[in-house]
């Protein structure tokens, strides 16, 4: 029993250290800057081993949520895949995953809309290159974000080199900024991604069949959930595997590191 004691122990010293070396070149660091209307915006960077020169992936959330809260459990694997991720809490946005949305609580009681954080986002892409990364880019919006990063991509493709749309968003509160106007003039890789359950609406049909018809890669979820969350295996009742085997198919395409995607 000793000596099974000592052998444990001696594997445990052995392993803190490479443990301590993965959660040095994972761990996050939080970041504010400043978007083009005064707004103080917050986030968090995680830079892979490999650097800044690696390819980044900027993280926006839904609805009523944060970065931190929606994207736990999806990082890790965005990590683990080689891409630095820079996660973004937009100024619309609050607590639904049991999580805290730092940038709206510096807003001291100022309400904004879905439409309002569009300016987060093209902040969001400009500091990319203050903080010094120098790889490829894309843009992952989840929801009312979703829309927000087609947009992002129509109007600067020079500056990404894809976008993700989980669930865009086109409902009413999006009536002044909604995606469909600017699908047309999409020329980066494009996903949009739905759950099953949401392509029994309409206006889910609606807006695929204008995806498709521009070129832009659609995907439905069997076991999905709305947004993002469509990737977490503990928001969604059964296998998440096939997603993110069609997501991380796109990375590469869209980042240079396997056959483009449109």
């Amino acid at each position: 029993m000793m000596q099974s004691r000592q052998q444990i122990a001696l594997v445990v010293a052995l392993l803190i250290p490479v443990a301590a070396v993965a959660a040095r070149s994972h761990a996050a660091e939080e970041v504010t800057w400043t978007a083009a209307d005064g707004v103080t915006l917050y986030g968090d960077v995680h830079t892979v081993e490999a650097g800044k020169s690696a390819p980044l992936v900027l993280l926006f959330h839904q609805a009523g949520g944060d970065a931190r809260g929606e994207y736990a459990n999806i990082i890790p694997r965005l990590l683990e895949a080689g891409y630095n991720v820079f996660a973004i809490d937009q100024r619309s946005g609050g607590s639904r995953f049991e999580s805290v949305n730092r940038t709206v609580g510096a807003l001291e009681g100022r309400d904004y809309g879905y439409c309002d954080a569009y300016p987060d986002l093209e902040a969001a892409l400009a500091q990319a290159g203050e903080l010094g990364f120098t790889g490829p880019r894309v843009a992952w919006g989840s929801s009312y974000s979703a829309a927000l990063v087609l947009r992002l991509g129509a109007e600067h493709a020079e500056d990404l080199n894809g976008v993700l749309a989980f669930s865009p968003a086109s409902g009413g509160p999006m009536a002044a900024c909604k995606a469909d106007p600017f699908i047309p003039n999409l020329t980066l890789p494009a996903l949009a991604l739905r759950p099953a359950s949401e392509m029994e609406r309409d206006s889910s049909r609606q807006q695929f069949r204008l995806f498709e018809k521009h070129g832009v890669q659609t995907y439905v979820a069997q076991n999905g959930v709305h947004g993002s969350s469509m990737l977490d295996p503990n928001r969604v009742e059964g296998d998440v595997t096939p997603t993110w085997n069609v997501v991380l198919e796109f990375l590469a395409g869209a980042l240079g590191e396997g056959p483009a995607s449109r």
